[in-house]
């Protein structure tokens, strides 16, 4: 009898819901750190960052932090880390000191898994040699570095503090300080950008040899300057051209698209990302932090984090600022939303492993998206046509109830 059909395995979320089914096997479980401190907010940045002050409270961040996942504590009681992802915000602002302190209070905490993988964010302009080398001795085994281009005139445009011969430094100062597993963040659709300086910074990337490419288009996102003072953006048929020829570029040197914007050596795509886009857990602690966490008894609660960081750091107020209970009908477009950014799609059996949701749910939308050339026709697996991929927002809108 399968897991689906066993009525003794079924909770019903009231009277109008369809049963689900409890989860006997829980995902993997991440932890997301958010440091929310910058040394200049980008022009570009909807993210949760604030612009530092000369002194950044870090002793008393690391208790809010520790203290906030104290919180979570009770929902993951006996599960392990598979991965850890310090984001911002500028993470590599603070000392290695409070990031080791913070790092041993985790693991005291909640068990690592052997092979853990853990990722820090870190920009060119806060690169120094020594306090990378101390970061590698903590644990920290993975660079994101925040590149974005190589070209000062691009650089200028976005706001960043670096400049291209920093960017350069950075990546081989990771590798001396020990990091065999780095990923560079690059963008294209930059301001008045041409097709060869978009392909002149991809190559300058790969010549630097990450093992991991985020390559993505620059978007105007509201609450921004650039949505309030838009740049000069490149035409549609230029922002096809770079998609196109940069694409074939990094095919041509061995980084095998696997996401949307993502670009890995083999084997090496972020296991703390695969792990969001599978529908894994995650435990989300720090300012604005969101986490995710499944329960034995089917519940998938979304959670998100108290998001000034004067109000995290206030002893009077919360950490968490709320919570969702996903419902049934939520439920597909949850699940493939990111399942569908991956170019492979996920096997369909992690649909019912993962949600506690039937296949046969999905039956009426599934059938109309692959009528319309935007879902692969594959019984074993979910997955979008090259076309869906194109056109991911009109793919998930066919799983909207």
């Amino acid at each position: 009898m399968t897991r689906e059909s066993s009525a003794s395995s079924l909770i019903f979320g009231g009277a109008a819901q369809s049963p689900r089914a409890v989860l006997p096997v829980l995902p993997p479980l991440a932890l997301y750190i958010h440091i929310p401190w910058c040394v200049r907010k980008c022009p570009y940045c909807d993210f949760n960052s604030h612009t530092a002050s000369p002194v950044l409270p870090e002793e008393e961040y690391v208790d809010a932090l520790l203290a906030d996942l104290d919180q979570d504590l009770h929902a993951v009681y006996g599960r392990e880390l598979s991965s850890i992802f310090f984001g911002g915000g500028t993470p590599s602002l603070f000392s290695a000191q409070a990031l080791g302190r913070l790092l041993k209070g985790v693991e005291q905490r909640i068990a690592f898994a052997s092979d853990i993988e853990i990722t820090l964010e870190a920009n060119p302009g806060t690169f120094e040699q020594e306090k990378f080398i101390a970061y590698r001795a903590l644990g920290i085994n993975r660079l994101s570095i925040g590149i974005q281009s190589f070209q000062q005139e691009k650089l200028n445009a976005l706001g960043r503090i670096h400049n291209g011969d920093e960017a350069v430094r950075a990546a081989g100062m990771a590798r001396q300080a020990g990091f065999d597993n780095f990923n560079l963040d690059l963008m294209h659709g930059l301001p008045d950008q041409s097709l060869e300086d978009a392909l002149s910074d991809l190559r300058q990337a790969i010549a630097l040899k990450p093992t991991h490419l985020s390559w993505y288009q620059l978007t105007l996102e509201p609450n921004t300057v650039f949505w309030n003072q838009p740049p000069t953006l490149p035409e549609d048929d230029t922002l096809w051209d770079i998609q196109e020829a940069g694409q074939a570029l990094l095919a041509e040197h061995g980084y095998a698209q696997y996401e949307v914007s993502a670009y890995a050596q083999p084997g090496r795509p972020a296991r703390h990302n695969l792990n969001y886009w599978s529908f894994g857990d995650f435990i989300g602690i720090g300012a604005g932090a969101h986490g995710k966490l499944s329960h034995p008894d089917g519940r998938i609660i979304r959670t998100w984090k108290t998001r000034l960081p004067k109000d995290y750091l206030n002893p009077k107020k919360r950490f968490q600022a709320g919570e969702k209970a996903l419902s049934n009908e939520e439920m597909p477009f949850e699940f493939l939303m990111n399942a569908l950014r991956l170019t492979a799609g996920v096997e369909a059996r992690l649909y019912p492993e993962r949600t506690g949701m039937t296949l046969e749910s999905l039956t009426e939308s599934r059938r109309e998206a692959e009528q319309s050339g935007l879902l692969q026709v594959e019984p074993s697996r979910l997955a979008a046509t090259e076309r869906g991929q194109l056109f991911l927002n009109d793919l998930l809108q066919k799983f909207l109830t």
